[in-house]
């Protein structure tokens, strides 16, 4: 089994870099031919597309998880109106 990498933060940066682990993936070798005719950081695209991936599926996810109370929220605002609207000054 790999450890985990990590890769050194630069001096005075307060942005914390992910850590890594090295995996065994399986991608289509005209795709792969391609990425790197390209000189994509194939790693970096893929983490990159997962990332946004399970962004995605979280969002969607959530938004399922709590489609009853969003749906009972809206249908309270549509008959009383939005809380404290008659102190709005605009």
């Amino acid at each position: 089994m790999q450890a985990a990498q990590t890769t050194a933060p630069k001096h005075g940066s307060r942005v914390r870099q992910p850590l890594k682990k090295a995996i065994n993936l399986s991608l289509s070798v005209d795709v792969l031919d391609a990425a790197k005719a390209l000189e994509l950081n194939i790693s970096q695209e893929c983490d990159t597309y997962l990332r946004e991936r399970v962004a995605q599926e979280q969002r969607h996810r959530w938004r399922s998880d709590h489609a009853d109370f969003i749906a009972a929220y809206n249908a309270t605002i549509e008959t009383e109106g939005l809380p404290l609207d008659q102190w709005r000054t605009f």
